[in-house]
């Protein structure tokens, strides 16, 4: 298919998507129906220059990865994501990973969590997208592909992933981690995949082996969550994850209790957002 039937069906399904959809209020200043461009760019990370020349029908050809973000912030049903693949040039992704197909129900209810942190990821933790106030709390860079990328790997392989977490919760937080792999096991007990991910943190962390070792099984639903933000001190949330009907996905918000100093704290870290910091301050700070 012509490059320019990709811009046409752009810029069909942007018109269909509401700004509440994303979680953005409704403005009567919108002089056109649905999203618009900076809005899907956004969603898609990805730059307005470059959705346009994609809408235009004269941008370079999209990566598998830009066409699964479109997708999902186009809110596209699975036939409608095959055929942006189509029109894109690209073969669809297998149904795992961080660019398989997302149900449009997930990324709604993501869209809708504007007051709360908020991250939707795989079944092997690689973080597919998440609102501004999870950048906030948690810095948290969105997945580039692989399972080297995944939140379990950092976890275990990279001490700087656990620099937001008191150590007196650390272990919990391994062992819980460790547990819902096994869930996943249990799941997929013939994906390839997920052996290969087990065995490539089985070859490189002492501390999984251990854990692994140990059998425990536990799907991570709920439970308590303690952040230590560089300027707003210790911030302690109930965690609440929601699987997908077919367990490939997972949607993980983090709430207050309510007139808790959580509360507060999530207050002014929707005023600070993702301001840097260094020692304990905004930087530039007097």
């Amino acid at each position: 298919m012509a490059d320019s039937e990709l811009g046409v069906f752009l810029r069909a399904r942007r018109a269909t998507v509401s700004p509440v959809d994303i979680g953005r209020p409704e403005s009567s200043r919108r002089r056109v129906p649905g999203l618009r461009r900076g809005e899907v760019a956004e969603l898609a990370q990805i730059s307005v220059e470059y959705y346009i020349e994609l809408e235009q029908g004269r941008g370079r050809r999209p990566s598998e990865q830009v066409v699964a973000a479109l997708s999902r912030a186009l809110r596209l049903d699975r036939d409608e994501r095959d055929y942006l693949f189509g029109l894109a040039g690209v073969a669809a992704p297998p149904d795992h990973g961080p660019n398989a197909h997302v149900d449009a129900a997930m990324l709604d209810l993501l869209g809708k969590l504007t007051d709360v942190p908020a991250q939707l990821f795989t079944d092997l933790y690689e973080l597919v997208a998440q609102n501004d106030l999870a950048v906030a709390l948690l810095g948290e860079p969105l997945s580039a592909g692989g399972p080297d990328d995944s939140q379990v790997c950092r976890w275990f392989l990279e001490p700087a992933a656990r620099a937001r977490y008191p150590v007196d919760t650390q272990h919990g937080v391994s062992i819980a981690y460790v547990a819902d792999l096994r869930a996943t096991s249990g799941r997929h007990p013939e994906d390839r995949r997920v052996t290969q991910f087990v065995e490539r943190l089985r070859r490189r962390s002492n501390e999984f082996v251990s854990l692994w070792d140990a059998h425990e099984v536990r799907v991570r639903r709920s439970g308590g969550h303690r952040v230590l933000h560089p300027a707003l001190g210790l911030i302690g949330l109930d965690c609440t994850g929601l699987l997908s009907e077919d367990g490939l996905h997972r949607l993980v918000w983090y709430s207050p209790r309510v007139g808790s100093e959580a509360a507060l704290q999530l207050k002014l870290l929707s005023v600070v957002g993702t301001t840097e910091f260094a020692d304990g301050g905004p930087v530039g700070a007097e």
